[in-house]
């Protein structure tokens, strides 16, 4: 049997510009809409402003090793990120347990403009795949627990810029795009442990499918895969905290079901700095890759030594 590639209608491939606008336009209402709360407090009681006073730091930075988390930094900020992931540590001593096989890696930068919205794009070495994203703070975990949790969505758009190839059936500009939406709920129970989980949705326009013996086109994968993810943070000094993540996929697919991920590491970080390093299931770095492609199996063994380091700037 021959492989080729499904394509499927453009019309269902734009939902993460979808997703990007509303978390624009509800960044625009929301702000008008404090606007306006603000000013009436201020009209019916000249001598007392009442604001509201948000939980801090429920994570240390944008990232829970694999996942977003719900955290947006503070307006004006510029963030520049390191994401590596080493090869399997099947090897052993071959490969140093994958320090020295293959590795992913990518290279990102993010803006706040306004607050409580970020925006960030970046460049990944696997398939020569650059991606465009937005995250926005919908709602925030209040000192007082009026509002007892966070919840924060997150979109991505991401292309494969490597050239057509008779190995690489690209037909049109659609077919290199694959979109990535989550839906983060997270809440800081004490200063030293927090914990999150999440919904999120994968799309591939254009996924691997083979002919059957009728010459009838079968995919290998659904374009769409919904899967969920849950994850915690442990203060153990200051400074440092044990991380840990699990995703699990939801979607049935003809073949090649991806595998679960288990992840566990530590979080080290200073006033502008944040560096993660740990050990999982994940061995890329976009989230559509890991939720829709993981074949590593946690009960074979099969992990992947990674780390995140992000730098903070403030204008």
């Amino acid at each position: 049997m021959r492989h080729i590639y499904k394509y499927t209608s453009p019309a269902c491939n734009k939902m993460v510009l979808l997703v990007i606008a509303t978390i624009l336009a509800m960044g625009n209402t929301l702000i008008a809409q404090d606007t306006t709360a603000t000013s009436a407090t201020e009209d019916t009681s000249a001598s007392t402003v009442v604001k509201k006073k948000y939980v801090k730091s429920t994570f240390e930075g944008n990232y829970l090793i694999d996942e977003q988390t719900v955290m947006v930094p503070i307006k004006g900020t510029l963030e520049f990120g390191i994401h590596h992931r080493f090869g399997p540590t099947n090897n052993g001593f071959t490969d140093l347990f994958g320090i020295f096989g293959g590795a992913n890696m990518r290279l990102g930068f993010a803006y706040v403009p306004i607050s409580n919205l970020q925006v960030g794009f970046g460049a990944n070495n696997n398939n020569m795949v650059v991606d465009f994203n937005a995250k926005y703070a919908l709602l925030k975990q209040t000192k007082d627990n009026r509002m007892p949790v966070s919840v924060t969505l997150y979109a991505n758009a991401a292309m494969d810029t490597r050239k057509r190839t008779s190995s690489l059936p690209i037909v049109t500009f659609s077919d290199r795009l694959t979109f990535f939406n989550q839906l983060l709920i997270a809440r800081k129970i004490t200063n030293a442990f927090s914990v999150q989980a999440g919904i999120n949705l994968t799309h591939f326009n254009n996924v691997e499918g083979y002919y059957d013996d009728n010459k009838n086109i079968l995919p290998k994968l659904k374009n769409d895969h919904l899967s969920f993810c849950i994850g915690g943070r442990y203060k153990i000094s200051e400074k440092t905290a044990i991380i840990v993540n699990y995703d699990q996929p939801l979607t049935q697919h003809p073949m090649n079901n991806p595998n679960p991920n288990l992840s566990i590491g530590l979080d080290m970080r200073t006033s502008g700095h944040d560096f993660q390093v740990f050990i999982g299931n994940y061995g890329y770095t976009l989230p559509q890759d890991n939720n829709l492609l993981n074949h590593n199996d946690f009960t074979k063994g099969q992990f992947v030594i990674g780390f995140n380091i992000t730098r903070l700037y403030n204008f």
